[in-house]
């Protein structure tokens, strides 16, 4: 059974100092607003409102934790590029995102969602060039896969994983649907096997949908600044 049916709300943080303490596995759940994030999440869990699914994009606002037992943690990241905001609450998700994805000890890699239909949208590319210092893994899901032919997606899923194989060897990539569940068994053995013993260092070269591999985080080094900026919101 996955680890991901085990999941139960655990904390939500809008503030730095709340950040519960750095022990186990976390994996992070990054993406564009309406791509699909929430949805990807209740159906990995087979939950139908673990992450809130809002009518307005945007509405997660906070780092959303859920507990999937034995110190492993799924967290939820404020979608990005759907809600005008004002500077200072721009800035203060920066700090927030920024901190927590460039410093975050428990945090051994990303699942970043991206529209099947519109993949690798500047915000996109923005976030996969500002998250490739850490060295962690990176897990594309092309969600809302239902909607393409299967000729289109398959097209798609060549296009994405040519552009992550010439950048971001570090990332692996795959089709995924909530509606026909397609991918969602592929995703969540993925996601289990980076639960279960941490990224699997044993091999850095990009996949097609298909077991994980990455270069293992290493503590001592220090995050690069060059990207300061996670993309936020509004931008």
């Amino acid at each position: 059974m996955s680890v991901f049916q085990n999941a139960t709300f655990y904390t939500t943080v809008n503030e730095l100092r709340d950040l519960p303490p750095p022990v186990g596995v976390e994996i992070a759940f990054a993406g564009r607003s309406n791509a699909g994030k929430s949805s990807a999440i209740n159906t990995l869990a087979n939950r139908n409102r673990l992450a809130f699914v809002s009518k307005t994009p945007g509405r997660t606002q906070h780092l959303n934790f859920f507990r999937l037992g034995n110190d492993r943690f799924l967290v939820d990241l404020p979608g990005y590029g759907y809600a005008k905001v004002p500077a200072e609450v721009r800035q203060h998700w920066e700090r927030l995102l920024g901190t927590y994805l460039q410093t975050r000890q428990s945090l051994h890699g990303m699942v970043l969602i991206m529209d099947a239909r519109h993949p690798l949208t500047p915000l996109d590319r923005q976030m996969l060039a500002w998250f490739a210092p850490t060295k962690k893994a990176v897990h594309v899901l092309l969600t809302k896969s239902d909607k393409l032919t299967r000729q289109q997606g398959q097209k798609v899923l060549k296009t994405v994983l040519g552009f992550l194989r010439e950048s971001y060897p570090q990332c692996s990539v795959q089709l995924f649907s909530s509606t026909n569940r397609e991918g969602v068994e592929e995703a969540a053995a993925l996601l289990d096997a980076w639960f279960g013993s941490g990224i699997d260092s044993d091999s850095g070269m990009i996949r097609e949908a298909g077991a994980s591999g990455s270069n293992k985080e290493n503590a001592s080094d220090p995050p690069n600044a060059r990207n300061k900026k996670p993309p936020v919101k509004g931008e």
